[in-house]
């Protein structure tokens, strides 16, 4: 996630066409920042209240699957051999039916003893046995009647499994149909978030101004030679209280030719290099360097930079910007609330320009009005910029940070764009 690299490359490309951009200047001149950013974070939920989201939609979630896993066990239970309603029933009905068979086997011997009596057999033998038959006939009749029961019981006790396993798939189904729901919510609250934390600075909506995360270049000739190349250091610096966990430095340089209206951006070139990579390294075309990870509060980290101008390269004006962005692992970021823009001259190859100061930050405050063209054999800047010999109709164009200087009608898009708080 990156918030700079538009606004740069939109200088280069804006040049190609000054009318248009010169024609929209007012309007973003005008633009409210603050009711701006209050739009868009009505519109869209913050970092945090989508980290919350999506920790409720997770512990949903979680308890989802939990009851989900309870329901199956239920499930599992109610269906094995040792459920036990059916258990119970089952002993209990195995328990009447040797009764009942030992039942009838004791009447079998009773009756068995009655038609063996002797004819010689007194009436007390006869009485005796025909006792013992009959008490044999009842048990059996009562055993008969307790494995009856008992048989009923295991049906019911199925039939009582059977409702419960019903009701255990329909409770498993429903948990299965929660855990899926969930799941599409979790999965919609994590991709929010993500999406919002690799966007939200994009749009400015969750990426915040900083000003004491500041970018200052020191050693920068005022005027540099063309086919020569000079050496200048960059220190970015938390003044924050809080540790930034990645920190990646910003850089972009912008030259044209004396007009002011042709870009001479190819024929200029910086390189870095730092304590952790002493290896020349071309800035890239989005204009990042290695992060930082992390700068610690109140500390600095020094990046020695090299600017390269081509041998062909044309007398001009040039400007580098220079800034810093953030981002932390939770999410948050931002960087410097503006632009730096540090001038110099170009001075055409072979010139000496003797001793020169150190190129600036510009200072001027930003031109809001309408933008008109004026004729001039020269444009002072901050007092550095020498004569053009120029009589053409040149722009006097607002730079990031307040600086103004001719170098392509570009360059007031790009100081309106961070004007308005739009982090590209």
């Amino acid at each position: 996630m990156k918030i700079r690299p538009i606004l740069a490359t939109a200088v280069a490309a804006a040049v190609t066409m000054p009318a248009l951009l010169l024609s929209v200047t007012p309007a973003f001149a005008d633009e409210k920042p603050a009711a701006q950013t209050q739009d868009k974070t009505q519109d869209k939920p913050s970092i945090a209240e989508l980290e919350k989201a999506a920790a409720a939609a997770k512990a949903a979630y979680d308890d989802a699957v939990k009851a989900e896993s309870a329901a199956e066990a239920a499930l599992e239970a109610i269906l094995s051999d040792t459920n036990p309603l059916a258990v119970a029933a089952e002993a209990a009905a195995a328990d009447a039916a040797a009764a009942k068979a030992d039942a009838d086997q004791a009447v079998i011997d009773a009756q068995a003893v009655v038609d063996a009596l002797p004819e010689t057999a007194t009436e007390e033998e006869k009485a005796a046995a025909a006792t013992k038959l009959t008490e044999a006939k009842a048990d059996a009749e009562t055993a008969k009647e307790t494995k009856a029961a008992a048989d009923a019981a295991v049906v019911e006790a199925l039939d009582a499994r059977d409702d419960e396993r019903v009701a255990a798939v329909r409770k498993l189904d429903q948990a299965q149909k929660a855990t899926k729901a969930a799941l599409a919510d979790k999965t919609a609250a994590d991709e929010a978030l993500a999406k919002a934390k690799e966007e939200g600075g994009e749009d400015g909506e969750d990426c915040v101004p900083e000003a004491r995360l500041t970018t200052v270049v020191t050693g920068l000739p005022s005027t540099v030679v063309a086919g020569t190349k000079v050496d200048f250091n960059l220190r970015v610096t938390n003044g924050t209280d809080k540790t930034m966990d990645e920190v990646l430095p910003f850089a972009y340089v912008h030259a044209t030719d004396r007009s002011g209206l042709k870009s001479i951006d190819d024929l200029v070139h910086l390189q870095w290099s730092s304590a952790s990579s002493s290896k020349w390294k071309t800035v890239d075309n989005k204009h990042y360097m290695d992060a930082i990870s992390p700068l610690k509060a109140g500390a600095h980290a020094d990046i020695k930079m090299r600017l390269k101008i081509d041998a062909s390269a044309p007398a001009g004006n040039g400007v580098t910007f220079v800034a810093g962005d953030y981002f932390n692992d939770n999410g948050t970021c931002g960087g410097n609330p503006d632009l730096e823009g540090y001038e110099f001259l170009i001075a055409a190859a072979g010139s000496k320009p003797g001793k020169v100061d150190d190129a600036k930050p510009g200072t001027t405050k930003p031109n809001t009005s309408d933008v008109k063209t004026q004729t001039s054999a020269s444009r002072p800047v901050n007092g550095s910029l020498a004569a053009t010999g120029s009589s053409s109709a040149m722009p006097q164009l607002a730079l990031a940070s307040g600086t103004a200087v001719a170098i392509g009608a570009g360059a007031v898009f790009l100081v309106r764009r961070r004007k308005a708080g739009t982090h590209a």
